[in-house]
């Protein structure tokens, strides 16, 4: 398969989103950019946060981004059959689609299906992933009902130094990458290739007489082949002015198991670059704009069948304004443009969205109480489909005992309904759409407690979500309607400690996810487990390191009827490492040691045991 992402470096000069200067961001593990719009430390944040940083997920030996986000704090996952297949995100029990996610700040996701190709962005091209849990439709519009997830791709400073990855493993895993990065003067670049393939696992066990699963029987594996390509860089032409830009686009080939088509051939491309101006301490300005492109061909075997293909592009201009000590106003115009290419035909093919928001931060000494700190923002969209919609939050934290934070939210959101749902073609003669839609409405309470030491860190964070005019299938309609209630409510605990020479993170989390309307009224929502956890230890002996990762999700529900029921399950992965030299080093990992059989879609497999290694020549820069 070809790889045409050479083409586009010639149509935007490189650059990063507009979040912060990369001057701002050097201590990663401090600093998150997504929750406020604005670089602040992940300590004075009153909306709860989880950053992995390059560090961690080198360390973690994860293959995919699901495998390095599963049983996180708030996040349940599902998979439809392994490497490359279709997964979904839950997070704090809202839909798939309820959480906005980000790539280098630009909106990415399939206008068709409303969802993000989480298993298409290749984990070794990242940097850093930033999980923010909670409403942040006020600041980022509609979709962040359950949170935000960024992925920031790699940066590169200091000297330009070679990097080469080649490894294999169970199931015909073969992957390699070769790349390089660095600095010089005022400028910055980077560039990585990957190539990765897996013959893959039996995807769907389902059967075609029963019509379950995936509606069809073909016992074969089913594999995954990907190329990836990141290009990104930046020049300060001067203390003021600095230009950043970045590309990356995955090249797919997935086989799953289906009953109208079996095999697709993917895109998924995200470009954009940031024009920012710093006048002063106390002014910072950035324009940035950029495209997302979500891509698939789909064959029964190879008959060509049909293709959906996505494009969305968006724009912001946002002036950051210090107006007294510790005191921050941000101002910001969003634009959002979405069009669907397919070769089924939509009754509308493209919609706009423009928006306007406004934010308020400050710090005050609050004498024997402690410091407190405020947040306040407020958000107007104008969608062509729906028309207007208003959104805001607020929080409020107090600093006391040295080591203790309080803090405490409100906020509202919003999910604009997709093109599918809006416009998708009548199948069969019948009716599938609906475009008197309303979006989905969101209110959630958010309480905290956090205690910091130099050592030990912790973090309790309960939250209560009700949402509104939810899109479900009407049956006395015949097509998708604003008819459920669902509330969402939750708490997690999370750990981040050294002892003994191992450094320890855990989380541990509660759902009562219930749907609250119809029929279905106190069942619990498909696909959400009540408990779920992770813990991940590691220490280093010399030049040799060891690790374990342990996961478990307890049952499900995997219909709203809560008719099928999946049963909980734990897996555990052990992972080595040997450094001959500070560049090269020889990494192992086994995953699902005990070879568990579980699923988390209903009638999907999840691989058993697998072996994997990897030799890795990455001079520090």
């Amino acid at each position: 398969m070809s790889l045409r992402i050479l083409s586009l470096t010639a149509a935007c000069a490189l650059a990063l989103p507009a979040v912060a200067r990369a001057q701002d961001a050097t201590d990663l593990d401090q600093v998150f950019v997504t929750a406020n719009r604005t670089a602040i430390s992940a300590n004075d944040a009153l909306t709860p946060v989880e950053v992995i940083d390059r560090e961690q997920i080198q360390r973690s030996q994860a293959r995919s981004l699901p495998d390095l986000l599963r049983g996180r704090a708030g996040i349940t996952a599902s998979n439809q059959g392994g490497q490359g297949k279709l997964t979904t995100l839950f997070l704090r029990g809202s839909e798939s689609d309820h959480v906005l996610v980000l790539v280098d700040g630009i909106r990415i996701g399939s206008a068709t299906s409303g969802l993000a190709s989480f298993q298409d962005l290749p984990v070794e091209m990242i940097d850093r992933v930033e999980i923010v849990r909670g409403p942040r439709s006020s600041l980022y519009g509609a979709d962040a009902i359950g949170g935000v997830i960024q992925v920031f791709t790699r940066r590169d400073r200091g000297a330009f130094v070679p990097r080469v990855r080649v490894g294999g493993g169970s199931n015909g895993l073969t992957e390699y990458g070769v790349g390089f990065g660095g600095s010089g003067g005022r400028g910055w670049f980077g560039a990585d290739y990957q190539y990765r393939h897996t013959q893959g696992i039996n995807a769907c066990n389902g059967s075609s007489t029963l019509f379950a699963g995936c509606f069809t029987e073909e016992p074969d594996r089913d594999g995954y082949t990907a190329n990836a390509l990141s290009l990104r860089g930046g020049l300060d032409f001067n203390e003021q002015w600095s230009l950043q830009g970045h590309t990356l686009r995955n090249e797919g080939d997935n086989e799953f198991d289906g009953s109208f088509y079996n095999r697709s051939e993917t895109v998924q491309q995200v470009i954009g670059g940031t024009l920012r101006w710093r006048p002063s301490d106390r002014i910072d300005l950035h324009l940035t704009a950029g495209r997302n492109v979500d891509a698939s061909d789909n064959f029964a075997d190879e008959l060509y069948i049909d293709t959906f293909s996505t494009d969305r592009d968006s724009a912001t201009l946002q002036g950051d304004f210090g107006i007294g000590r510790d005191q921050l106003l941000s101002l910001g115009l969003d634009w959002l443009h979405d069009q669907v290419e397919s070769t089924t035909q939509y009754d509308r093919t493209q919609r706009g969205n423009q928006a306007a928001f406004v934010q308020y931060q400050g710090r005050f000494e609050a004498g024997t109480l402690g410091e407190q700190s405020l947040e306040a923002s407020v958000r107007r969209d104008d969608n062509d489909q729906f028309g207007g919609h208003t959104t805001g939050s607020a929080a409020w934290g107090l600093g006391f005992a040295q080591n203790w934070r309080v803090t405490a939210g409100y906020g509202t959101a919003f999910r604009a309904p997709t093109f599918n749902e809006l416009y998708f073609p009548p199948f069969g003669g019948f009716a599938s759409s609906n475009p008197h839609l309303r979006p989905e409405d969101s209110k959630t309470w958010e309480l905290g407690l956090a205690y910091q030491a130099t050592t030990f860190t912790a973090h309790l964070d309960a939250f209560d979500t009700d949402v509104d005019d939810m899109i479900a299938y009407d049956a006395s309609m015949g097509v998708p309607n604003n008819i459920d209630h669902a509330r969402m409510r939750g708490a997690e605990l999370g750990i981040d400690t050294q002892v003994l020479g191992w450094t320890a993170r855990g989380a541990i989390s509660y759902l009562d996810a219930e749907n609250r309307s119809g029929v279905y009224a106190g069942n619990e929502l498909a696909r959400r487990a009540r408990n779920s956890a992770r813990v991940d230890l590691d220490r280093a002996f010399g030049t040799f390191r060891v690790g374990v990762t342990a996961t478990g999700e307890g049952a499900r529900f995997d219909d709203v009827a809560n008719t099928r029921r999946m049963g909980g399950y734990g897996t555990l992965d052990l992972r080595a490492e040997y450094a001959f030299t500070p560049s090269l080093s020889l990494q192992a990992r086994v995953a699902n040691v005990f070879d568990r059989d579980y699923e988390t879609a209903s009638f999907y497999n999840q691989p058993g045991r697998e072996w994997f290694l990897t030799l890795r020549y990455a001079p520090a820069q």
